[in-house]
């Protein structure tokens, strides 16, 4: 079978590799120990003595582990090499052929048979393929000392000379591409380590130009017989102080261009042209930018040839552009140039970059002053570059409230000169004179009084620095409380309680604990709605700090009802739902917008009156819901609910009614929603989506049937089938006045109240046939329907550019309609319906870009900074870090 004959050999061939490897590796693992130290050269740096003794050291393991490679080490036949092969293949047909028939023979069917198994088995063997050899030892071996012997006898070819195993006396050295006897130098160049750039090996070097930046280190080395190689050079620029030419090491500092020489056998010469490191640059790339609250932010650009290390913003006071009156008519006092860090990049390349400066220096005695500002970096060789100095009004917060501002010049007067004083105290006492109108509240007025008698001793005695210090942080306080007005300690107030609440949610209080913190609340809830409506009726056209934060129209009965969901739920213990609740709480409470005709001082348009009486059908839907649980309950537990009826049931409703309907911007009694139906009136007693009936404290009468305190507001099943009748009927009316709106959220509106209305009708055939639980399960489809239906009919009215005019912000018409173009806080549209929103990108994409650069470079200026905690620089760290 010439067939196998190949297969068969190379098999063969691998296992004498297998067996090889499998004898010989201690012997070549000891070839490699022992090569490695003679090549790196360790015999000419060791005694005679104990060079010799490891070298027979070295010579008897190399003997012992060739006899044990040879003992060990066979030839494999090639009956084994034929056997491997055979084992390859399924069925082992090699062997097969092999074999002779047992049993049957002389008969001719069974000898057939046996032949066709022979031909199968012939043809079998066609498909026979080299086995390749199984070359790992790793049992003999667990401890990897091969790979080391390896690891070494690489490491001793790349940095030591192999010739060396034959002693130093016969060590010939590398020059150029060639092998060289006689007297030898090496040399090398080492650039700044600033520069980056690798070292070089004068020895590859050929003769001729060679370029090398300036500051740059040369060693040279000189072997042989002293005197043979000279070195000569003019690139150090020394003086009077070079060594021995013919000295056995050299090393100076190429500080010009000019030659290098190795004189002597086998010399070379070098022309060195010392490239000179380039001053860094930098640039303003745009006009300083500033907000409201007076960060300022200033671009530039840095350059240089190997990259800035560091850089500063000098902001000095420009005297001959000041404006010289009132109380900077007097000399000013020494005030010293501001000097500001320079943001670097954190990581990447600092040759070319650009960045933002990003101060808020409000409180800076430049503040709003006439400046000049002048950048300047510095590279890593020492060598600075700087703009000239650019004239500036220095940023500040800009105060609006007429009296704050005054406050703010007074206190900029004080800062100034503290020649000032007597001024700025006859200034103050002028102003506080009559105080009607001008304080927000008594605080404010005695924070002012107190600044003014601690001016009094400092008129009458002298100022000191810590004494101007502490009335220059009392005015800018001041002026802070006087622009932010009675509206920021609303707003604090109302964080306070929604912090407590929510502590009160994650350490599990009690239910007067919760009714207690909800009243709180409620309170601040009302006292801030209360200030923004103020707020949102310009007094002077200044004291507007604080309408700025434009968001979503409110009413007081929505805040109400969210509230009272909360404090539900806190109370059934269901505390993850009730924070998500109180999230949204302090999300709209953020973008809340009190608008004109909360309390009827504007028509509304079509969509946001279908919108309020849907939401108060919402409502009444969720009461209907809970009357039927409630009798649910009482079907299985009887007792109970008839004793917590007569009491707490009317007490209840009385409370509810109060909080409903003595809101503020409320009468405690609601007027009739348009399209009231007399019949439903009659009917209920009450129309559906309207519950000012229960500021009258008549209990919590919603089937309007009895309206006694005592029934607990629920009447038998008829009852709530009659209210779940009127409010479908309600809800149909309400789809049928529903304005045309164009567009997908319209559509799905109208389909989401058709499927609330269905919901409710199979609510109330539930409730006349007696089925309180069915009941309650279309009653909670409707409400989810209802909800749905909503939140498309406000997208709709937003998107649609056809609805009706609206109720305007302050800053629109008279009329309510915006005005066109008139944009929101975040940069927004104002549609024709008055709702805010818009589906376009806020912001460019350059915009984007460039934020989140002053973002970055914010703080990564934070964490350079040594004189903030470093805790917090390293919280910055690994806040870069992600970047």
């Amino acid at each position: 079978m010439q067939h196998l004959t190949l297969p068969v050999a190379l098999t063969r061939a691998g296992m004498v590799a297998e067996r090889v490897v499998r004898a010989f590796w201690p012997l070549w693992t000891v070839v490699f120990l022992v090569l490695t130290p003679l090549m790196m050269g360790w015999q000419d740096l060791l005694p005679l003595e104990v060079f010799w003794g490891a070298g027979a050291l070295s010579l008897i393991a190399i003997l012992v582990a060739l006899v044990w490679g040879i003992k060990r080490f066979t030839l494999p036949t090639r009956a084994e090499a034929v056997d491997r092969v055979d084992a390859a293949l399924p069925g082992r047909p090699i062997a097969a052929i092999a074999d002779s028939q047992a049993i049957g023979s002389g008969d001719a069917a069974s000898e057939m048979v046996w032949r066709t198994h022979l031909q199968r088995m012939a043809e079998r063997t066609r498909e026979a393929r080299v086995v390749e050899p199984d070359l790992r030892i790793s049992d003999r071996d667990p401890y990897g000392l091969r790979f080391m012997a390896v690891l070494f006898f690489v490491t001793s070819l790349l940095f030591g000379v192999l010739l060396r195993v034959g002693g130093t006396a016969d060590v010939p050295m590398l020059g150029g591409q060639t092998l060289v006897t006689g007297p030898v130098w090496e040399g090398w160049v080492e650039p700044p380590s600033y520069t980056g750039r690798p070292s070089i090996y004068l020895n590859d070097v050929p003769a001729g130009d060679l370029r090398v930046p300036q500051g740059s280190q040369v060693t040279l080395r000189l072997y042989g017989e002293v005197g043979a190689l000279t070195v000569a050079e003019t690139v150090s620029g020394r003086v009077g102080e070079l060594g021995a030419a013919s000295a056995a090491q050299q090393q100076f500092e190429i500080t010009q261009s000019g030659d290098l020489a190795v004189e002597g056998e086998n010399g070379i010469v070098w022309n060195i042209t010392a490239v000179a490191d380039t001053p860094p640059e930098v640039i303003l790339t745009g006009e300083v930018e500033s907000d409201a609250m007076g960060e300022m932010s200033q671009p530039f650009n840095a350059l240089d040839d190997f990259g800035v290390e560091t850089g500063t913003a000098t902001i000095a006071l420009d005297l001959t552009a000041v404006d010289r009156r009132h109380g900077l008519t007097i000399d000013p006092d020494p005030i010293e140039p501001l000097v500001l860090d320079l943001p670097m990049p954190f990581t990447g390349d600092r040759s070319d970059f650009e960045e933002f400066l990003v101060e808020n220096l409000s409180e800076h005695p430049l503040a709003n002053l006439p400046v000049t500002l002048q950048l300047e970096v510095t590279d890593a060789a020492g060598q600075t570059g700087a703009t000239p100095a650019e004239p500036m009004i220095l940023p500040g917060r800009r105060f609006f409230q007429p009296f704050a501002r005054a406050v703010i010049e007074q206190r900029r007067d004080l800062m100034w000169s503290k020649a000032n004083v007597r001024r700025v105290n006859q200034i103050l006492r002028a102003v506080s004179n009559q105080p009607e109108g001008l304080f927000s509240n008594e605080t404010t007025y005695l924070r002012l009084r107190t600044i003014i008698r601690r001016l009094d001793s400092m008129a009458e005695f002298g100022m000191s620095d810590e004494g101007q210090a502490e009335v220059v942080q009392a005015l800018w306080d001041l002026a802070i409380q006087l622009e932010d007005g009675r509206l920021a300690d609303a707003r604090e107030r109302l964080r306070r309680a929604q912090e407590r609440l929510e502590e009160a949610m994650r350490n599990g209080a009690s239910d007067e604990e919760i009714a207690e913190l909800m009243q709180e609340l409620r309170e601040a809830t009302n006292d801030y709605m209360r200030m923004l409506a103020e707020e949102a009726e310009p007094n002077d056209g200044t004291d507007q700090a604080d309408n700025g934060e434009s968001g979503q129209t409110m009413s007081m009965d929505e805040l109400q009802a969210l509230m009272d969901r909360i404090e539900e739920l806190m109370q059934e213990g269901r505390m993850a739902e009730a924070q998500e609740l109180m999230e949204q709480l302090n999300q709209m409470m953020e973008n809340m917008r009190v608008t004109q005709g909360e309390g009827g001082d504007g028509p509304q348009t079509p969509g946001e009156q279908s919108r309020q009486d849907l939401a108060e059908t919402l409502r009444d839907q969720e009461e209907l819901s809970d009357d039927a649980f409630r009798d649910l309950q009482e079907q299985f537990n009887p007792g109970q609910q008839g004793q917590q009826q007569p009491g707490q049931q009317g007490q209840q409703g009385q409370q509810q009614g109060q909080q409903q309907g003595q809101q503020p911007g409320q009468q405690g009694q609601q007027g009739q929603q348009p399209g009231e139906q007399s019949g439903q009136q009659g009917q209920n007693g009450q129309q559906p989506g309207q519950n000012g009936q229960q500021g009258e404290g008549q209990g919590v009468g919603r089937d309007g049937e009895t309206g006694e305190q005592g029934d607990g507001g629920r009447g038998g099943e008829g009852s709530l089938a009659d209210r779940q009748e009127a409010l479908r009927r309600e809800l149909q009316r309400q789809r049928d006045g529903l304005p045309n709106l164009d567009g997908e959220a319209g559509d799905i509106a109208r389909r989401s109240l058709e499927r609330a209305e269905g919901a409710m009708e199979g609510a109330e055939e539930a409730l006349r046939n007696g089925d309180l639980a069915e009941a309650i399960d279309q009653q909670a489809e409707a409400m989810d329907a209802l909800r749905n239906g909503l939140r498309e009919l406000g997208q709709a009215l937003a998107q649609n550019q056809q609805a009706e005019p609206g109720q305007g912000s302050e800053q629109g018409e008279a009329s309510g309609r915006p005005v066109p173009g008139q944009r929101d806080p975040l940069g927004r549209e104002m549609g024709n319906s008055g709702q805010l929103g818009t589906d376009q990108e806020l912001l460019g994409r350059e915009e984007i870009n460039r934020r989140a650069e002053e973002l970055l470079g914010e703080i990564r200026r934070r964490s350079a900074e040594q004189d903030r905690p470093e805790v917090e620089r390293d919280y910055l760290r690994r806040l870069l870090d992600q970047f």
